[in-house]
């Protein structure tokens, strides 16, 4: 099994859902787009990810506003509103009889191409729209036994030519870090912004604690978790020092502790980085307190709907 923030435990009623593509349900086996779609041929493509808690799509809104926001930032114009999204989406999860433990990737591509070309003009279709629903938990191993780095030598990009911040289908110099990573014998990678500091892991938000504060890089170069937004405001609610800086790898590798934030593990402690021990190399008091409180902000949002 892979080692990582996103090793889910194994669950056969994967192999009989229902996917949704442009509003008709497909078999898993069955679903499958054109070879002429534009997130196939060119990367030209806009996606989200939720998580299914006891009848409850998790931090909704949050999720939905970032589409919308990626979809405005490639220019692609959504011909439905959040509202017929949602409704797409629970179609999907109630057509599976989903409740609770599901995560919900929902894709929009620019559309089908009358020719392979980056050219959007030549795009005659509508946004292609998929949504894959899956049960899938958490492996708690990688929570307890914590998760390794490497710092990679693939930096985040600058705003300036693909923001670090855009949900996007083009993740190919993530998927380059991550490589480097597993190859040095490691979990996921931790990536550098152009300037040197830390910003990053490949698919997850990275913090490091020091003293009892909480540190994470400024956000410019870096994906706009949602997790990672609640994590900072939790930790401001619960009076624990935190700060969005510049900081180098200086202060990692003397930090008490670290971990990653992502949509499908919440809080993942890390252990080591690029061989050096973080802390005393396993799950620390304050993460475990962020996760703790994260968890019991997820159950408050349950138990009001």
């Amino acid at each position: 099994m892979v080692h990582g923030t996103h090793n889910a435990l194994e669950d056969s009623r994967n192999s009989d859902i229902l996917i949704s593509i442009n509003d008709k349900l497909y078999p898993r086996k069955e679903a499958k787009i054109s070879v002429f779609d534009s997130g196939y041929l060119v990367g030209d493509g806009v996606w989200e990810a939720f998580r299914l808690h006891s009848g409850v799509l998790i931090f909704l809104s949050d999720h939905l506003s970032r589409l919308w926001q990626s979809a405005a930032t490639v220019g692609m114009k959504l011909p439905f509103t959040k509202e017929e999204l949602t409704s797409k989406i629970w179609h999907t999860l109630k057509a599976n009889d989903m409740s609770d433990g599901v995560h919900v990737r929902v894709m929009v591509t620019r559309g089908i191409k009358k020719t392979p070309s980056q050219d959007p003009r030549l795009t005659i279709s509508g946004p292609n729209v998929v949504i894959i629903p899956e049960y899938k938990t958490a492996s708690m191993t990688s929570k307890d036994k914590g998760i390794s780095l490497f710092t990679s030598t693939i930096r985040r990009g600058s705003p300036d030519y693909l923001d670090p911040r855009l949900n996007c289908h083009s993740k190919l110099h993530e998927v380059q870090a991550l490589i480097q990573a597993i190859e040095a014998g490691a979990d996921e990678a931790l990536m550098l912004d152009i300037h040197g500091f830390v910003a990053t892991c490949n698919a997850t938000n990275f913090f490091i604690v020091k003293n009892n504060e909480v540190w994470t890089s400024t956000g410019k170069y870096c994906m706009n978790g949602i997790t990672r937004g609640k994590v900072i405001d939790l930790c401001k609610a619960n009076g624990i020092s935190c700060y969005e800086k510049d900081f180098s790898l200086f202060d990692v590798y003397g930090a008490d502790e670290a971990f990653v934030t992502g949509t499908f593990g919440g809080l993942t402690p890390v252990i080591k980085i690029d061989g050096k021990t973080i802390g005393e190399g396993k799950y620390g008091d304050m993460t475990r307190r962020l996760s703790k409180i994260y968890e019991a902000l997820i159950e408050k949002i349950i138990l009001n709907e």
